[in-house]
């Protein structure tokens, strides 16, 4: 994992996202989810294609509960773009990866 792909848990949540800086794409997943598994390598190749664009990070519920919670997520996979720690998009379900790229390009600007 490149550092343009973070990890975020309950414990870091504040200090990865929501005090992050410029844009941040987060992917809300867990390992039991299928469709999950398919945005997974999405996010990880848009990590690069858009490396000092845009930040990645991946948080799993299971892992992340309290912040899901406190950010409503309700269904996944739910993307949401970040912009210097605010919540200002979102999206649910799965998305292939030329469609998510162009929500980014067009909701990161």
């Amino acid at each position: 994992m490149g550092e343009n792909l973070i990890h975020a848990t309950d414990a870091d949540f504040e200090e990865k996202v929501e005090k992050s800086e410029g844009y941040l794409v987060v992917d809300w997943w867990a390992e039991w989810c299928g469709p999950c598994k398919m945005v997974g390598p999405v996010m990880e190749s848009l990590a690069g294609k858009l490396d000092g664009k845009v930040t990645f990070a991946k948080v799993n519920v299971d892992d992340a509960g309290a912040a899901a919670t406190r950010y409503g997520v309700m269904s996944i996979p739910t993307i949401m773009l970040f912009k210097d720690g605010k919540n200002v998009e979102q999206i649910v379900g799965a998305l292939p990866e030329d469609a998510l790229e162009k929500w980014i390009n067009e909701n990161a600007t």
